[in-house]
């Protein structure tokens, strides 16, 4: 097995100072670029940022922040964690993560998805009742400006589109682009289909349970004689020193976070119970000790199959220090524990 990364992944969730008090989106986002210069100093693979549209996470503009970030990094890989496709247009995202890739010397990637939550339809005029085919629609047009060739693209949602060429083309290769999947096989094929790589999102239950999508994925890649593609998964964590300080700091940030996004869509509110079972040796939250969450990445990275490992480490509002922490631990203690145990594979 080839090395597996590790990346990180934030949506700029509003965070609370010392005392308690939420800091401004501005600051936020101000401390997600100092995140991202400590996550490319101790070495890890990948950085990437999501959009959103509300009062609870600062990001909205992901590549304007990554083109900050690429101007104080020079070796880790910069992308969207997602891209929300079916309500942006796809021209503008190929133009965007373009530019990205120029200013960081090739390091940008999307990834693209019909994004869990459905604030950015209305925003920008989309109507729910398209959720399905727009995001259909528009990954067609965005893998034929992969290409980098001629366009003559016929759209039903989107006007079609005739164009020599977009610009800025990439300078070398292609734009790196995965699909991200939340647990549709319809979704898993897609991707297969178009030869792309997957990230799967995880953020609930064992990760092993997702283990026949990963296999539908690889089925369905020689069904459309495509090329192996990494598989990456996506999970929400937290690193500290020891197992119990790393559940403690995270429990009343995560919770918070969950029963307030958990009202809005109908959920039952969470319990401890909760949180320790995800937190357990089989559940979703990669939280704990440097080797307790190396050997959480470690079985799923085997049972899945996996090329890299993304772990959402914004958790609500989770102060700005306990994060830095754990980006720390996790590039230099978490990441060498997994590599030293997946050697040989």
């Amino acid at each position: 097995m080839a090395q597996v990364e590790l990346g990180l992944d934030t949506f700029g969730d509003v965070t609370v100072d010392a005392g308690g008090h939420a800091l401004t989106q501005a600051q936020v986002l101000r401390h997600l670029v100092e995140e991202a210069v400590l996550a490319d100093r101790v070495g890890l693979h990948f950085f990437g940022v999501g959009e959103h549209h509300r009062p609870d996470f600062s990001v909205s503009a992901p590549e304007v922040v990554l083109a900050a970030i690429a101007s104080v990094t020079t070796r880790i890989r910069l992308g969207s964690a997602v891209t929300v496709l079916s309500s942006d247009d796809p021209v503008r995202v190929f133009q965007r993560f373009s530019t990205l890739n120029a200013i960081s010397g090739g390091r940008a990637e999307v990834i693209v998805g019909r994004g869990s939550f459905t604030e950015s339809y209305p925003l920008f005029g989309f109507e729910m009742a398209h959720y399905e085919d727009l995001f259909e629609e528009k990954l067609n047009l965005f893998v034929e400006l992969l290409k980098g060739q001629p366009i003559a693209w016929e759209g039903r949602l989107r006007p079609s589109l005739q164009a020599d060429a977009v610009y800025p083309p990439i300078e070398k290769g292609t734009l790196s682009t995965w699909v991200a999947v939340g647990g549709s096989p319809q979704s898993v094929v897609r991707a297969a289909f178009y030869g792309l790589p997957l990230m799967l999102a995880i953020i609930g239950g064992d990760p092993q349970r997702f283990v026949p999508y990963a296999d539908l994925y690889r089925q369905s890649l020689e069904r459309f004689d495509k090329p192996r593609q990494p598989i990456g998964i996506h999970s929400p964590g937290h690193v500290a020193d020891t197992d119990e300080q790393a559940r403690e700091e995270i429990w009343p940030h995560y919770a918070g976070l969950m029963n307030r996004i958990g009202a809005e869509r109908g959920w039952a509110p969470i319990g401890r119970a909760h949180f320790d079972r995800e937190a357990g040796a089989e559940g979703a939250l990669f939280v704990g000790s440097p080797a307790t969450v190396a050997t959480k990445i470690v079985r799923a990275v085997r049972a899945l199959g996996l090329t890299r490992f993304d772990m959402k480490y914004s958790n609500g509002t989770l102060p700005h220090e306990k994060l830095m922490r754990s980006i720390e631990l996790y590039g230099t203690k978490v990441m060498p524990l997994v590599h030293d145990a997946l050697r040989g594979d």
